[in-house]
């Protein structure tokens, strides 16, 4: 059965049509449909085209890198790297690492939106881990801080 131009049936409903009429790859070819649910398995892809594309290595990586990311993030978000000095030095400093962490926190979304399971969880685990390490309990006592508790003789 043959479509007319404007009438694309279910494959235009899967992947917008290029300019000649026929659908793009997302609905044809290698990859059959993109994933809007949660799944699990080593066939994901992640941030990038054909990564990690179903090889054990590549998707164990992928795995590795999300993870980290997520403990970036809240390292990022849990560390002053500059405490005193020039105000707009300082600044300027403190927005190019917000802009950073963002940027990070983008990528570990959209690989979130590869609906991968384990992706899921490196994202969870990534992100517990970084807080715990960087919570209270595991940081130095800064001095201003230690000085501030001793009782006043």
């Amino acid at each position: 059965m043959e479509m007319e131009h404007g009438d694309h049936g279910m494959e235009g409903m899967m992947a917008p049509p290029n300019h000649g009429g026929a659908t793009t790859n997302m609905s044809m070819g290698h990859h059959s449909m993109m994933h809007m649910t949660f799944f699990w398995g080593k066939d994901a892809l992640v941030l990038f085209d054909d990564w990690p594309a179903g090889k054990t290595g590549s998707y164990a990586m992928a795995l590795i890198l999300v993870f980290v990311m997520s403990m970036l993030v809240e390292v990022l978000s849990r560390t002053r790297f500059i405490k005193r000095g020039n105000v707009v030095a300082t600044s300027l400093i403190q927005t190019l690492v917000h802009a950073f962490r963002v940027g990070v926190s983008y990528l570990v979304m959209l690989a979130l939106m590869s609906f991968n399971g384990g992706i899921f969880l490196a994202a969870v685990l990534g992100h517990a881990l970084g807080f715990l390490l960087w919570s209270p309990a595991f940081q130095k006592p800064n001095e201003d801080r230690e000085a501030s508790h001793l009782p006043h003789c």
